[in-house]
């Protein structure tokens, strides 16, 4: 079987914002049709990166090419969709209407915006105006704003903060689901239990890239099948300056 594509290489990417380095020379892939999972605890450089690749951070140097093109590339702004850790609608509009905005603004239809609120289990607050949610629902109507233009890559920002086990269950199923049917995901998050449900892992700390490999090698690696565990010794072996092997890109 061919290698899959990669949809985001990143070359000695290093950003710098006010003088102060974020992140420090990363060099990886994340391959087309995946579910890559970008961890690391808070402070890390995960939402810099995911700015970044959008194209709404400034890079300092080095590359970071998305789909093919260099992020913030105009012909990229129909092909990526990003979930912001803060909800990012109209609280004046409902569900629907949100909805369906955003998705005019790429030629969705108003099945498209039907399915995108079903996929986020939305249906009996269609018209419920946003401002009078809670904020785990607003969180799920930015998601069905981005879902609803069907992006090739779709960035996700810890998608899955304050949300009931079983929603999470559920976006998950649908997070799979899509990359099934070729969308790419990289999805952020400081909940290592999360690790299991990506085809792959990007762990920072630090703005430094750890390592880049799967759930069952960050198990493997980190010596114990609990990944939060599993994570930690691999940084406790980074702060030893005892990690075994570099990164591969």
């Amino acid at each position: 079987m061919p290698p899959r594509p990669a949809a985001i290489q990143a070359s000695d990417l290093k950003v710098s914002r006010a003088r102060t380095a974020i992140l420090h020379g990363l060099d990886f892939t994340v391959d087309s049709a995946r579910i890559t999972g970008l961890l690391g605890p808070s402070g890390s450089g995960k939402t810099t990166l995911m700015r970044a690749i959008v194209g709404v951070q400034r890079i300092t140097s080095g590359t970071l090419r998305v789909l093919g093109l260099p992020a913030g590339s105009a012909p990229l702004r129909h092909d990526v969709g990003y979930v912001t850790q803060s909800a990012s609608v109209y609280v004046d509009l409902s569900v629907e209407a949100n909805v369906r905005y955003f998705g005019a603004m790429h030629g969705a239809t108003a099945a498209d915006a039907t399915e995108a609120i079903a996929a986020v289990g939305l249906q009996a607050l269609t018209r419920r105006k946003a401002a009078d949610l809670s904020g785990g629902q607003l969180s799920r109507v930015s998601l069905a704003c981005a879902l609803v233009a069907h992006p090739r890559l779709l960035i996700l920002d810890e998608p899955t903060v304050g949300l009931d086990p079983v929603l999470r269950a559920e976006l998950w199923e649908r997070f799979a689901a899509m990359a099934a049917s070729g969308t790419t995901l990289l999805v952020s998050s400081h909940v290592m239990e999360e690790a299991s449900h990506c085809a792959s892992l990007l762990l920072l700390r630090d703005g430094m890239l750890l390592a880049r490999l799967t759930p069952a090698e960050l198990a493997e690696r980190g010596h114990s099948s609990d990944l939060e565990r599993a994570f930690l010794s691999i940084i406790r072996a980074a702060d030893r300056g005892q990690e075994e092997s570099p990164v591969t890109p």
